[in-house]
């Protein structure tokens, strides 16, 4: 038998993704595309190649702005139920989302444990995600209709508020690329290890640091540790690394 199309969150207001570096590209993108029309005015061959040369350049911005909007907005969905193919949910699960913003991943988690629970967690730093707010969060999760599977903390991942063995799933996109200092995500990754019981499964969805996560897995005794090819549904691209605690 075929399994079962996951269902993902589909009702509430989940925002932009990174909306800080939105707004700077679409900035940078208007300042060539004006020099490039004022150039266009002058005459002679390197004028014309300079002003087109800047209006590329603009274009190009914009093009980036389309596509992380439309990956805010359409292209997560079809990589977080690819995300959730991956792991195997049972409907009675725990479930941790690491940096889970809005809520858009944890509340998709939640749809497959009608019997289970969801916790998010994060710090709601707005340059992550628009609106990031927890009030937001468990606004979304009455509007799916799973806010009684749903509870969100404050919490550093890097110091998470749980112990050991807590979790049959922990789950994280697009968060621990914020943390700067490599140290600093082998913290937070071990510490997404310590929390997940024994047989559990964690998957770290991202753009960047993706090699260096299977490493920190891999060194921190999970099993099966994989990662993914290239998903170009999002913008930048992502992958999702996996791996099972022994």
């Amino acid at each position: 038998m075929a399994q079962r199309r996951p269902e993902i969150a589909n009702q509430g207001n989940y925002g932009i993704d990174a909306p800080t570096v939105i707004r700077n590209l679409a900035w940078i993108g208007v300042l060539p595309v004006v020099a490039g029309i004022l150039l266009l005015r002058l005459h002679g061959v390197v004028w014309s190649i300079a002003a087109g040369l800047l209006l590329l350049g603009g274009l190009v911005c914009w093009v980036e702005v389309l596509l992380m909007l439309w990956s805010s907005k359409r292209g997560k969905g079809v990589v977080i139920r690819k995300l959730i193919e991956q792991l195997d949910i049972g409907e009675s699960d725990r479930i941790l989302d690491v940096g889970c913003g809005r809520g858009f991943v944890l509340n998709s988690l939640a749809k497959q444990i009608p019997s289970g629970k969801a916790v998010g967690i994060d710090i709601w730093n707005p340059r992550d995600q628009s609106g990031n707010d927890p009030k937001v969060t468990l606004h979304n999760a009455e509007l799916e209709g799973i806010r009684s599977r749903v509870e969100v903390i404050d919490a550093d991942a890097r110091k998470l508020p749980f112990d050991n063995d807590t979790f049959d799933k922990v789950v994280s996109s697009l968060a621990i690329h914020n943390i700067q200092e490599p140290d600093e995500r082998r913290k937070a990754i071990e510490e997404m290890v310590r929390v997940l019981k024994r047989g559990g499964q964690a998957a770290i969805l991202d753009f960047q640091h993706t090699r260096e996560y299977e490493r920190i897995l891999a060194d921190s005794g999970m099993q099966d540790v994989r990662i993914s090819a290239l998903y170009v549904q999002m913008f930048p691209p992502v992958r999702v690394v996996t791996g099972i605690k022994k």
